[in-house]
């Protein structure tokens, strides 16, 4: 197994940085609240770990085989993003319609299966940190309870943003501009599919 120092400072890297997951985290909690997004941030830990370790231990291989189910995804988590991204931008601010509520832990875990950066980095964890000739299973283990561990504290991170963001932006006009930023960013995260 690589050393855990450069693994430690890339699951942190993939972690915090805007992509999918934290950008719907803020969203919610600007919404809703960092209490109500708890389940949505738990599910994205227990999921993205959970794939790593899936991942690692071989389910890559048959879908990097086969261009159409990998095609297939790509068009899959396209649609999806696309679609949260206007739900995100179209949102109601608080206390102005229906609030759409943030995802429960299962909707977010099984959504780490669309999420494109979540392939990208655990294709390139897996890849990066394991070495061959050593045993797969306690390298791809160490590397999803590495991710696992740093999951949150990143998600806290975009959860405190988007609170602030909630507390900052008082009127429903400055929340609407902001749900409408984060559904654009969500909206070109897609970029990288479209090549």
């Amino acid at each position: 197994m690589a050393d855990l120092l450069p693994l430690l400072g890339f699951a942190i890297a993939g972690s915090v940085t805007p992509g999918p997951n934290v950008l719907m985290v803020a969203a919610g909690a600007a919404g809703s609240g960092v209490r109500a997004v708890m389940p949505h941030m738990f599910g994205i830990t227990f999921g993205f770990s959970a794939m790593i370790a899936l991942v690692g231990l071989g389910l890559a291989g048959p879908l990097a085989a086969s261009p159409t189910i990998h095609a297939g995804l790509q068009v899959v988590a396209v649609l999806w993003l696309l679609w949260l991204a206007w739900k995100i931008a179209t949102a109601p601010p608080p206390g102005e319609g229906p609030a759409r509520p943030p995802m429960n832990f299962v909707q977010a875990a099984l959504f780490q299966w669309v999420n494109p950066k979540a392939w990208m980095i655990a294709g390139a964890a897996i890849a990066g940190y394991t070495r061959p000739g050593e045993a797969l299973l306690p390298q791809v283990l160490t590397i999803a309870l590495v991710f696992g561990a740093i999951s949150m504290p990143c998600l806290l991170v975009w959860a405190g943003l988007g609170a602030g963001a909630r507390r900052v932006l008082r009127d429903a006009r400055s929340l609407r501009r902001f749900n409408i930023a984060m559904g654009v960013l969500l909206a070109l995260s897609v970029l990288p599919l479209l090549r």
